[in-house]
């Protein structure tokens, strides 16, 4: 089951794994979309949470109420309150593993050049952060008690339109396909993986963070690099702009020429 199915990862995940052909996906959202099949769900509706959860292997969380710094009343009442709500459901109806969409904020107030371990301690930068540290640590108290795995992905930058906006981005950046392929990895992870965080980028050439285990541990090996994509980028930016300078050097061109046989 997928939570947030109709949101900007969580919809690229849900339409995946459909095409995938290996799984059945319950996916699930705030309204529903009968065009894709998404049904609704409150993530503070415990009842309706029991009754998706029945009979599923795998959740998928990745649904989230956008009011981020509203502490009180969004971040705790809403999306902590909410992933609780759901554990305990899955937790209930017996679900294998899961997988949280965690994110880089939750240690976003380390230095560059520190390059966090996942295992490090919480450092986040925000209430959205804090959020997600407070959501990780629930997935461990639930692992350690032996109710379920846990595996929580700090999502570097999904813009929504498979590509990087600059080069800071670059750094965090992860392919629509490479996490629809890291998602697989985590559902695919061996039964011994009680509890993991891991950080969520493609193979980017100056990364934040070291992805490099993972294809050891879980089998994900990243296909795309926002550097090249940035450098490509660049490349037909000065192809363009060669382009128009021409353009204006012929009208020029053909501007003196008419002075010319105007005398």
């Amino acid at each position: 089951m997928l939570t947030g199915a109709s949101g900007r990862i969580g919809n690229v995940i849900y339409e995946g794994l459909k095409k995938d052909g290996r799984y059945t996906v319950i996916g699930a959202d705030i309204e529903a979309n009968e065009g894709q099949g998404i049904v609704k769900m409150d993530i503070a509706d415990e009842l309706r949470l029991l009754e998706l959860t029945q009979g599923v292997d795998t959740v998928l969380h990745f649904a989230w109420i956008q009011e981020n710094e509203d502490f009180l009343g969004k971040v705790l009442s809403g999306n902590v309150s909410g992933a609780y709500k759901l554990l305990e459901a899955a937790a209930q109806n017996g679900v294998r593993r899961v997988i949280f969409a965690s994110s880089n904020h939750a240690t976003g107030y380390y230095k560059v050049d520190e390059k966090p371990d996942p295992m490090d301690p919480y450092r986040p930068d925000s209430f959205y952060g804090l959020s997600k540290c407070y959501i990780e640590l629930l997935g461990r108290l639930y692992s350690d008690q032996g109710k379920l795995s846990s595996i929580n992905i700090r999502i570097g930058n999904f813009p929504g339109d498979d590509r990087p906006h600059s080069e800071r981005a670059g750094h965090i950046w992860i392919s629509e396909r490479d996490m629809l392929q890291l998602i697989v990895c985590c559902i695919e992870a061996d039964a011994e993986i009680k509890y993991l965080n891991l950080y969520g980028t493609s193979a980017n050439s100056d990364n934040y963070y070291n992805i490099d285990y993972l294809e050891g541990l879980i089998g994900y090996k990243p296909l795309d690099d926002a550097t090249e994509l940035l450098e490509q980028a660049k490349a037909a930016g000065e192809r363009f702009a060669r382009m128009r300078q021409g353009i204006k050097a012929d009208k020029s061109d053909l501007t003196s020429y008419i002075h010319r046989s105007d005398r």
